[in-house]
């Protein structure tokens, strides 16, 4: 581990800084910043340190993987739209030197047909999807346990 603590980055993507604004009914009614809150709070109780990031832009997603790999843990990211067809954030998760987990808010599968194909899940180590917020929760202890197993 880079630090005492297990350290992990969320990296949110497209359309998430828009939570609580953009479809409430699929993505619930928080914002993007309740759930940072959220995200951090997770972070003391778990006992992990815990960065955030969120771009629209595929090259941001990119560069913040980047700098992350070998300097933090783990890597939780919501590609949001990019997830059905970015290759190329596909290959910075692969790249990433660390466990990887994928989440999204809504139950993808159980959305419309171009919303089920997932292109960077297969560089993630798991997927959590349908879980609303708490996925997030879910994928950081699932980050601690893989760090822990890991060192």
């Amino acid at each position: 581990m880079p630090g005492d603590k297990p350290s992990v980055l969320v990296l949110d993507g497209p359309n998430l800084g828009a939570l609580g604004r953009r479809e409430p009914g699929v993505y619930g009614p928080g914002s993007h910043d309740d759930l940072v809150r959220s995200i951090e709070a997770w972070a003391v109780e778990l006992g992990m340190s815990v960065e955030t990031a969120q771009h629209d832009d595929e090259g941001g997603m990119i560069g913040a993987i980047w700098r992350a790999s070998g300097r933090l843990d783990a890597l939780i990211v919501n590609p949001g739209g990019y997830s059905h067809g970015s290759i190329a954030i596909q290959d910075a998760m692969q790249g990433f030197d660390g466990p990887v987990i994928e989440v999204h808010l809504s139950q993808v599968m159980a959305r419309e047909p171009e919303r089920r194909v997932l292109v960077t899940a297969r560089a993630a180590d798991a997927l959590i999807c349908g879980a609303g917020p708490a996925g997030y929760r879910l994928a950081m202890e699932l980050a601690r346990d893989m760090i822990t197993k890991r060192s």
